[in-house]
């Protein structure tokens, strides 16, 4: 063979090679197109250490350091693309994956854009139960939800299907009850409402296809495997402490850590430095009983991944 003919084999496979890399599949990811969810979403992204070439205004945006394309769409639409197969995983709120797509596998749940879905009536109201709604009349954006807990409850309702602003249905008369997500519980102040009853907690939650392929299940499991290794670490705090030899088993007890603390010993005769990981719920009911038992100097460092 020639060094000519060499030559342009070489450039012919290359650009067979770019041509491949351009078609190779990529995991699909939808997210809220606008709002808290969104900009939580993104943040979950860039701390996993993905890259998004997104513009503004754009449907769709490919990460630039990982097999990944994103879909900005309203949420009310992203559990039918689910179902579809057109998207590989959501990040999606766990009321609108209830109420929409029961049968959507949660991979994970994120830990933020936390809310609840509850039943409000106004405060001069006699309802204080399910059972209480029995032939009244419910307005709500979560139909599918509020329907599988009256038949649960045994109890017939009408509901009035409302799509935004369904706080203000009981002061105009149109209904006696409402069903819908609550933060803060500002708005039903606003609305002199009161909740009667929580149906559920919800979050953010990872939600994944049951047409994925098996291409992009290696992709989604690396993606996975960063999401948890960041989640751990906001869920857990660094502290580094001194006591005295005499104290280190009793603080021992009350710093594990993930199998048995770090012990350093100091220049200090009979002082040691250990370091642990603590749960950042317990914070605080730790650094009281590490103080009790002669712990000085205590530092508490964030942790931005955890890999277990």
């Amino acid at each position: 063979m020639s060094y000519l003919a060499g030559f342009f084999i070489a450039l012919t496979s290359q650009g067979l090679l770019r041509k491949h890399e351009q078609i190779m599949s990529k995991l699909k990811l939808a997210i809220q197109k606008s709002g808290r969810l969104h900009d939580d979403s993104m943040a979950l992204l860039k701390a996993i250490g993905i890259s998004i070439n997104n513009g503004k205004d754009q449907l769709k945006a490919s990460a630039r350091n990982f097999p990944l394309e994103v879909f900005y769409l309203r949420n009310s639409d992203i559990p039918q693309y689910l179902k579809d197969g057109v998207v590989d995983i959501a990040i999606i709120g766990e009321n609108i994956l209830f109420e929409k797509a029961r049968d959507i596998a949660v991979a994970e749940k994120l830990g933020f854009s936390k809310c609840r879905v509850s039943i409000a009536v106004p405060k001069s109201s006699d309802i204080k139960d399910i059972s209480d709604l029995k032939n009244k009349r419910i307005a709500t954006s979560y139909p599918n939800t509020i329907n599988a807990f009256l038949d649960e409850a045994g109890v017939e309702a009408s509901l009035h299907l409302i799509n935004g602003s369904v706080e203000i249905a009981p002061n105009i008369g149109l209904a006696d009850a409402i069903c819908d997500i609550v933060s803060s519980g500002s708005t039903l102040f606003k609305n002199n409402l009161k909740e009667i009853k929580v149906l559920f907690q919800s979050e953010a939650v990872l939600a994944k296809s049951p047409g994925m392929s098996a291409e992009n299940e290696k992709v989604f499991e690396r993606l996975l495997f960063r999401i948890k290794s960041v989640l751990k670490g906001r869920q857990s705090k660094y502290v580094l402490l001194n006591a005295p030899d005499d104290k280190l088993d009793a603080i021992c007890e009350i710093l594990p850590g993930m199998n048995s603390p770090t012990i350093l010993p100091l220049a200090k005769d009979g002082w040691s430095s250990l370091h642990s990981v603590i749960n950042k719920n317990e914070f605080w009911e730790i650094i009281d009983e590490l103080k009790a038992n002669g712990a000085e100097g205590i530092l508490v460092c964030p942790i931005e991944n955890m890999i277990i």
